[in-house]
């Protein structure tokens, strides 16, 4: 069974960063192309960024380019976004996937103003 654990959300100040993290266990990390989303207060969970698996090649949401950064260590079985220039609009829970199928449980981020 696959499974997903985000980690790295928290509270932090406008214009500031944070890297969340996704470890996956349960089978070949490698093999998925894996991507993030995230849900706010009363909206509809969005695409935030992608990876594939073999190349990766990165694709963003336009509120995520030139600010959030997406990669994977497959050697770790674990992705990452780094997120920099953090605005209000960003807080939101931030979700893992893997496969287009698999999510994890996401992790609380807060942006103060």
């Amino acid at each position: 069974q696959v499974q997903l654990v985000e980690s790295g959300g928290g509270l932090v100040q406008a214009g500031g960063s944070l890297r969340l993290s996704c470890v996956v266990s349960g089978r070949t990390f490698g093999s998925y192309p894996m991507a993030w989303f995230r849900q706010a207060p009363g909206k509809e969970r969005e695409f935030v960024a992608s990876i594939t698996w073999g190349e990766g090649t990165t694709y963003y949401a336009d509120f995520a380019k030139g600010r959030f950064t997406i990669s994977r260590d497959n050697a770790k079985d674990t992705m990452y976004l780094q997120m920099s220039s953090l605005k209000p609009e960003d807080a939101a829970v931030y979700y893992c996937n893997a496969d287009e199928t698999y999510w994890g449980q996401g992790t609380q981020v807060t942006v103060s103003s």
